[in-house]
């Protein structure tokens, strides 16, 4: 995996910043991040997977961390796949 810098906020992660799953595998690039930062709430973000799967949704639960040039998950590519469409 790529260096991804230092460990940043939800609240100032980047659109396009590349999404990995646990295992270092790129699976797509972020799309928006979901937040009610007046409440201090981090919901999940939304990355596109530049394929067939298109967009997915990831619950907060399962981001391992978020850095300046990346996020990673805590799910392999295999529970990523299964994923559900953004609402």
């Amino acid at each position: 995996m790529e260096d991804l810098g230092h460990p940043v906020s939800y609240l100032v992660a980047q659109r396009g910043i590349p999404v990995f799953d646990s295992e270092g595998e790129k699976l797509g690039r972020v799309v928006e991040v979901r937040a009610a930062p007046e409440a201090n709430l981090f919901d999940g973000i939304v990355f596109d997977t530049g394929g067939i799967g298109g967009r997915r949704f990831v619950d907060a639960p399962e981001v391992g961390a978020i850095y300046e040039r990346g996020v990673v998950l805590k799910i392999d590519a295999a529970e990523a796949a299964e994923l559900p469409k953004p609402r």
